[in-house]
């Protein structure tokens, strides 16, 4: 720190003893030891709770990111639960069109009714029941006829 060599402790020593003197010199040198040791440890102390500000902050940064990305995922999430619900929802509405418009036409034209065309209104019915998308409850799908 200071960069003081073997030879200049030499003469402060010398110094030291000449002007304090042999019988005072032991507890100055004493007395000198230990306000070093407290600058040291204060020093030190405060060192480590700069450093431990320093990790704290780093933290709080790293904790303000992790909330970021958990806000930004839990957003996006949302957002796919609504547009799978659109999407069921739309799925739902097409199968039911879909069956009505397979009883509409035996009730229009029974004579041209064939067994195929009961099948389809079936599947088209169950189908909708797999998707458990709807909040009613689900209906048996219509017997076969023929």
């Amino acid at each position: 720190m200071f960069d003081v060599g073997f030879s200049e402790l030499m003469v402060i020593a010398l110094v030291a003893l000449i002007v304090i003197g042999p019988e005072r010199l032991p507890r100055v040198a004493r007395t000198l030891g230990a306000l070093l040791g407290r600058a040291q440890r204060y020093v030190n102390d405060v060192k480590v709770d700069i450093q431990r500000e320093v990790n704290l902050d780093e933290l709080k940064d790293i904790q303000s990111s992790f909330q970021d990305t958990a806000k930004s995922i839990e957003e996006s999430a949302t957002q796919a639960e609504h547009e799978l619900r659109a999407a069921g929802e739309s799925l739902n509405s097409s199968v039911a069109a879909a069956a009505e418009g397979a009883t509409a036409a035996p009730a229009a034209a029974p004579a041209a009714l064939t067994a195929a065309d009961t099948d389809a209104a079936a599947q088209a019915t169950g189908a909708q029941m797999d998707l458990g998308l709807e909040s009613a409850p689900a209906t048996a799908p219509a017997p076969k006829q023929g």
